[in-house]
């Protein structure tokens, strides 16, 4: 039975009250994606586009007996084909977020970089998982847990910057931010320390605004006030961090996947820094996780078109 995660359901209901937003959906060829899709319509999270071979996408649907006789679709070749269609809709107005269907990450994400058609920005792009955790007073984003392998420093300012102004888009107040490493002391012997000490003192300079930030931190004394009280930690985010920003991409993800399958959390996962937000789901995702990841890109997406920060509370 899964279980309850009230932040979800929060966060879906702000989404709802802001109203749909048109997704172009690359490539939902299975049954998995399309019936994230229909959960996601008949909710009134979103208005999808289904952009993918026609001729396959009504078979799985048939297969599956899911009804989809309501929804656009935009008749592709193969799934590289989709993700440049899906991006092009973009472009064309006609979609203010993209979802990836049954292709590979890596497809979708190649026709979102392309240098002449796709949707980069000034911005590095990262990957955040919004989790609802079990007892916890407020959701937690971790990132990156998808997109960059071994972020540079450079790299992570830009994706320390992603998720605050997402979690400023989901009213977090204040954001408290956690660089991770191992230990909690700087160590010429652990580059993940030295990072964490240049990224805090960078927004001591303004380079990274909108939070406060600490680390090198260890996952205990991040989120533990009891931990980070035995190890003498006096910050504002030392056990109380909301956000966790991981060394790499094997420890965001093992993080990310470790609360889900041995803490009962559910995962939300969106990619920022493109032109629109990139909406990125599992086979293994729960309907509650699927629906929250449409909800935090109809969140964001609604945030680019406006200005405003939507999710109260």
């Amino acid at each position: 039975m899964e279980r309850p995660h009230p932040h979800y359901d929060r966060l879906i209901a702000a989404a709802r009250h802001a109203g749909p937003a048109t997704v172009a959906v690359a490539h939902p060829c299975d049954r998995s994606s399309l019936e994230g899709v229909l959960d996601a319509a008949r909710m009134g999270l979103i208005k999808p586009i289904l952009v993918g071979p026609s001729e396959r996408i009504r078979q799985e649907a048939d297969a599956a007996r899911l009804d989809i006789s309501a929804l656009p679709i935009i008749d592709t070749e193969h799934s590289h084909a989709s993700a440049a269609r899906a991006v092009q809709l973009v472009h064309e107005g006609q979609a203010t977020a993209l979802m990836k269907g049954s292709l590979h990450t890596d497809e979708l994400m190649g026709a979102v970089v392309a240098t002449a058609t796709g949707l980069r920005t000034a911005r590095r792009l990262s990957h955040c998982f919004v989790m609802d955790v079990p007892d916890r007073a407020e959701p937690l984003i971790i990132t990156d847990a998808a997109v960059n392998i071994v972020p540079t420093l450079a790299d992570k300012v830009d994706i320390v910057q992603n998720a605050i102004d997402l979690a400023h888009i989901l009213r977090f107040n204040p954001v408290k931010v956690a660089i991770l490493a191992a230990v909690e002391t700087v160590s010429a012997k652990m580059p993940s320390t030295i990072d964490a000490a240049a990224l805090c003192k960078m927004a001591d300079r303004g380079q990274i605004t909108g939070a406060l930030l600490d680390g090198p931190l260890a996952m205990d004394n991040a989120i533990d006030p009891q931990a980070a009280a035995i190890k003498h930690l006096v910050s504002p985010v030392a056990g109380q961090a909301n956000v966790l920003v991981a060394p790499d991409l094997e420890a965001g993800n093992m993080l990310a996947k470790s609360l889900s399958f041995m803490a009962g959390a559910s995962a939300a996962g969106i990619v920022l820094g493109a032109r629109v937000p990139v909406i990125l789901t599992s086979r293994a995702d729960t309907v509650q996780a699927r629906l929250a990841s449409c909800a935090v890109a109809v969140l964001v997406a609604h945030s680019k078109l406006t200005g405003s920060r939507i999710l109260g509370g």
